[in-house]
């Protein structure tokens, strides 16, 4: 556990981290760089996620539908409103966590797996709706070409992008993990009884992880169109939300950076692996076992892990 909401190894490393990550395009062709602008953003995905799975207890099964909404209004603020595009990127996020409002109201009053499946119920609906309506969404062909502000309408300035923009995501997302709120949250992941039988409004608190959540994914949503420059509707579809869940168990989901891991090694293999074979489910699904039967932790937790146990602190692997 950390001692203080910034140890000073913890800022070095991220510090040497984010030199590096600046510099990397001097050195990277052009695909990289559109692979590593690609992670950005599906890291901020998978660490949104975590924030109400690792951190809140909450069985978040569709978490891709806030993701795939805030892409989805970033595109229609950006094709549609005669708005400035910086604006799209500033209200698409908001609309997204709109969205987890609504979901959160109806679905929060449920424990665990029937939260998990109402949750998969409803964002299939909007799935749905999105495939379907032509006129205002495209249907299942999507909006392509996407307008973007020439600032970061290249490769690189794409890259850049991402990176601060999934690098402040995350340091707000840390803080709010480590402030009395998550605190209060993570208290109820770990006991809800004790924590409604005290006085804390369960229910509140989760609806307003959720709607964060929901936030930070729509974010998310927005750096992939700034990537790809289109949208569809397979961004809303629920095998991504379990390629994310996948994410946060292979980086290890009570570490706040393992998620992020976690997707930088599944994007880099589904994007390697697809070019020898079209079987990536299968893969995925054969990485999902092993997962659950020899790596529970995570890769990061069973680093840290090991690492407590040979300090012998005896601390635990989850941030706070």
């Amino acid at each position: 556990m950390y001692k203080a909401l910034f140890s000073w190894k913890a800022t070095i490393i991220c510090l040497v981290l984010m030199a590096l990550l600046l510099l990397a395009p001097q050195f990277l062709t052009r695909f990289y760089i559109y692979l590593g602008a690609l992670i950005f953003a599906i890291a901020l995905l998978a660490t949104s996620l975590n924030l109400v799975l690792g951190f809140g207890g909450m069985y978040q099964f569709h978490h891709a539908v806030f993701y795939g909404f805030g892409a989805y209004a970033f595109a229609l603020f950006a094709t549609k409103s005669g708005l400035p595009l910086w604006a799209g990127y500033l209200l698409a996020p908001f609309c997204s966590a709109i969205l987890g409002l609504v979901m959160g109201l109806i679905t929060v009053r449920l424990n665990q797996l029937y939260f998990g499946m109402l949750q998969i119920s409803l964002g299939s609906l909007v799935w749905a709706i999105t495939y379907r309506w032509y006129s205002f969404t495209g249907g299942d062909d999507g909006i392509h070409g996407v307008p973007l502000p020439d600032l970061i309408s290249s490769s690189i300035g794409a890259y850049y992008f991402n990176l601060i923009v999934t690098a402040i995501c995350l340091l707000l997302m840390y803080i709010v993990v480590n402030s009395p709120f998550g605190r209060t949250f993570q208290g109820i992941r770990d006991n809800p009884e004790r924590c409604e039988a005290i006085g804390i409004h369960v229910q509140r608190q989760q609806l307003v992880g959720l709607v964060i959540a929901a936030f930070f994914a729509g974010v998310a949503g927005t750096l992939f169109v700034t990537v790809e420059g289109s949208v569809f509707p397979e961004l809303m579809f629920w095998t991504l939300s379990l390629e994310i869940l996948i994410m946060c168990l292979l980086g290890g989901w009570f570490i706040f950076m393992g998620p992020a891991l976690g997707a930088a090694v599944i994007i880099s293999l589904r994007t390697f692996v697809g070019i020898y074979t079209e079987y990536w489910t299968l893969i995925l699904g054969i990485v999902l076992m092993l997962l659950i039967f020899f790596l529970p932790e995570g890769v990061l937790g069973l680093f840290l892990g090991k690492r407590a146990t040979t300090e012998g602190n005896g601390g635990e692997n989850a941030p706070g």
